[in-house]
């Protein structure tokens, strides 16, 4: 798989225009969901090459990001005579731009696309590095592909349209990069105000985060290795999110992956010596600008049963990313369900719940 293309835009009329000039397409079609329909694609009405394209439109949120939605999608391309050569661009956070991707990757066989990432979390994290897919039998991103994007545009002027809440949620992916990095990336955010952020200081802060994923997947694109340092937050996070998605009562994949760092990163003191002071003070930012999520210790098994889906695990043995210290990342460390059980009953009790 090639390195993903990503542009930081500073003009995003020309640079898709651009974008659209080197790939040779006869129907152009654009993905949204209800969201970015009404808030982010007026924004590109200016743009000649769109004129002609037709929208097609899905449910907002990761409730959505289910084969049905995939289905339609799929029906509004065949009834509206896409062919091979016909392009998509998914305008939108994660739930868009992982859904169009795989969308397009399995629409005749594939069919190019390019994303377009309008919240923070879709710029650091899902619009690029070529995962694609959907949530399937309750369990998150379950059935997918990898497959690169033509282009990735960003447009930070984007982040104006998000509440506190999305910039919380992907700034939570942000976090997680620090933490696999170094130690400066990761003492700058926890400097960061998330009741009143800086737009301006988080494009800067943004654009370190992507090169940190890009590195890593530039070394391993289809995480045979490294690129499960990725992951960090995401073994727990994901048992969360999918928590709540069987309680009809969702979460944003953001705050489960910051939650999910509470509990990996007490993992990695238990069982790497991860440091005691940098676990609590990321303990402390983290119930401070996400609250809680709460959960009892009846749930315990259900969670566990969660987490033997995750896809990194090998022979139904849960394998977690940990570490050591920032930036010294520890891929396949195995915890047994009683580590697991202390590891929830450590953030149930630390969280307040």
């Amino acid at each position: 798989m090639k390195e993903q293309s990503i542009i930081f835009s500073k003009s995003l009329h020309q640079e898709l225009s651009e974008a659209l000039s080197k790939i040779e397409y006869d129907r152009l079609f654009v993905l949204t969901d209800e969201t970015t329909n009404k808030l982010c694609l007026p924004l590109l009405n200016d743009i000649p090459e769109l004129k002609k394209a037709s929208v097609i439109t899905i449910g907002a949120s990761d409730e959505h990001k289910n084969i049905e939605s995939l289905a339609h999608v799929w029906q509004c391309l065949s009834a509206e005579g896409a062919t091979r050569r016909s392009l998509l661009i998914n305008l939108g956070g994660g739930m868009v731009t992982d859904l169009g991707g795989f969308a397009a990757s399995t629409f005749k066989r594939g069919i190019p696309f390019l994303n377009i990432p309008t919240t923070l979390l879709a710029m650091v994290d899902a619009s690029a590095g070529g995962k694609t897919g959907i949530n399937f039998n309750g369990l998150k991103n379950e059935i997918g592909v990898f497959r690169n994007a033509s282009e990735v545009l960003i447009d930070t002027d984007f982040l104006r349209t998000l509440d506190k809440q999305n910039i919380c949620s992907g700034f939570a992916e942000m976090l997680k990069h620090a933490l696999i990095s170094n130690e400066n990336d990761w003492a700058e955010l926890l400097q960061f105000n998330l009741q009143e952020p800086d737009l301006d200081l988080l494009a800067t802060l943004l654009k370190k985060s992507v090169n940190v994923k890009k590195r890593i997947v530039k070394l391993d694109p289809e995480e045979h290795g490294l690129r499960k340092a990725l992951n960090f937050g995401h073994t727990a996070g994901h048992a969360l999110e999918s928590l709540s998605l069987s309680q009809n009562d969702p979460v944003l994949h953001g705050y489960a992956v910051a939650w999910g760092l509470v509990c990996e990163l007490y993992l990695s003191c238990k069982n790497l010596q991860f440091p005691h002071d940098q676990m609590l003070q990321t303990v402390q930012f983290i119930k401070e600008n996400y609250g809680i999520f709460s959960f009892n210790c009846k749930q315990y098994d259900q969670l566990y049963t969660f987490m033997t889906h995750d896809k990194k695990n090998t022979s139904g043995t849960i394998n977690f990313t940990l570490l050591s210290a920032i930036g010294s990342i520890h891929i396949n460390q195995i915890a047994t369900k009683e580590q697991i059980f202390d590891m929830l009953d450590f953030y149930r009790e630390t969280m307040g719940c």
